[in-house]
């Protein structure tokens, strides 16, 4: 029979790596919750209009990268490619406007048909943060804030904080017809995406990987000549705050993120350590997107890490090895191993970690693996023990061993 694998473009996230799953996600929950968000957790797949019409068709996601099927009942729908426009549905079909300004945050899986490789697969997972209700940006600054600090409590250095702003929606066209006049003459130069892009989604132009159209957009008009006098002075605030703040950060006009949804503030955080893929947490304010959806007017921030990228970088920083119990349990015989279960339960109960060996081996084997899990105490119990109610502790580090009551056990521990 032939042997099943696993999709291309998902991978299985075996125990050695897990740990380091872990760490991330114990970190972010520890620097997200000091700074008051609450986790919300939306369904993986939503109505497709939702992604259409929040992220916007015109871009690669919708168009080429959504999972998208019709389930028993005809409806269309769509695995979550990414997290905002989920939370922000949810927002607004929990009435949660009511409640005043929303910290929010999540975790789990996205689904994207892309090319797999190092740090992106088509099951990809993300941890995401949205700020809705607040236009200030000291909310622009906070969010970013909170992104530094995971990433550096998780050790990470060579990162660079890269900052544009797109403007409103009247700066935002205003700069389009500016792109578009600059860079149809060199059409026929472009790589075939950027034609594509070049009336559709222009902006995403200005982050092609392509050689020759790098070329061509490094003299393209940068957007902050289009920035009106309210997104310039918004922007401006933005800035000197995170200097308040001794964030450093590098001006990047051609920084344009890759959904429709982003107004204003749109930034990325990037690891030198990680090659061509380098943005580890990405992110922008989308003031149009609540009510784009069927909300009232709402301004918004949120960004995104890639979990996977950050696990990448986790790894080349030192390696995680799961914690020794604390007990290693061998016991040989029908009768001591039964005992041995119940007494590794009540030790388990009252917080003791305990690794029972199940193997029914001889005892030299057992205490060969009670070595190599690190464990400092080994507790030894064959069915002459439990005739006479007693067990033996052995220490591993020492080889001493003492013969204990069973019921004093835990004052041995």
């Amino acid at each position: 029979m032939e042997q099943i694998q696993a999709i291309r473009g998902t991978r299985d996230i075996l125990p050695d790596e897990a740990i380091y799953w872990q760490f991330l996600e114990r970190t972010a929950f520890e620097v997200l919750s000091r700074a008051c968000y609450q986790e919300i957790r939306t369904p993986i797949f939503e109505p497709t209009p939702l992604f259409e019409r929040g992220i916007g068709e015109a871009t690669d996601v919708v168009g080429k990268e959504m999972y998208t099927f019709t389930d028993r009942g005809d409806r269309t729908l769509t695995l979550r490619p990414e997290g905002t426009a989920g939370a922000v549905r949810a927002y607004i079909q929990n009435k949660l406007a009511s409640n005043g300004i929303q910290r929010l945050w999540y975790t789990g899986a996205m689904f994207r048909y892309e090319r797999p490789q190092a740090g992106r697969q088509r099951q990809f997972h993300q941890i995401g943060l949205e700020l809705l209700g607040v236009k200030a940006p000291r909310a622009d600054v906070e969010v970013i804030a909170i992104a530094t600090d995971i990433l550096k409590a998780l050790g990470l250095k060579n990162l660079s904080l890269q900052l544009n702003s797109v403007g409103s929606g009247e700066d935002r066209q205003n700069y389009r017809d500016a792109l578009v006049a600059y860079l149809t003459p060199y059409k026929d130069d472009l790589d075939q995406d950027s034609q594509d892009r070049l009336e559709r989604n222009p902006l995403r132009i200005l982050d092609s990987k392509d050689k020759k159209t790098q070329e061509i957009a490094e003299n393209a008009p940068s957007i902050l000549d289009y920035l009106g006098t309210e997104s310039k002075a918004h922007f401006d605030q933005v800035c000197q705050l995170l200097n308040d703040l001794n964030i450093t950060y590098h001006l990047n006009s051609r920084l344009v993120r890759g959904l429709d949804y982003y107004t204003d503030t749109a930034f990325e955080i990037q690891s030198a350590d990680l090659g061509a893929q380098a943005t580890v947490c990405g992110g922008g304010r989308y003031d149009g997107l609540v009510s784009q959806l069927g909300g009232g007017d709402t301004p918004a921030i949120g960004w995104a890490m890639g979990m996977e990228r950050l696990i990448l970088l986790l790894k080349e920083l030192q390696p995680l090895f799961p914690s020794s119990p604390d007990i290693y349990f061998v016991s040989r015989g029908q009768k001591a191993e039964n005992k041995a279960l119940i007494i590794a339960q009540d030790l388990r109960q009252k917080g003791y970690k305990v690794e029972l060996d199940l193997t029914g081996s001889n005892f030299g084997k057992q205490f060969k693996r009670g070595d190599r899990t690190g464990a400092k105490m080994c507790l030894v119990l064959g069915d002459s023990e439990v005739e006479n109610n007693t067990i033996q502790l052995k220490y591993l580090d020492t080889g001493k061993q003492e013969t204990l009551s069973v019921e004093d056990i835990e004052t041995k521990l």
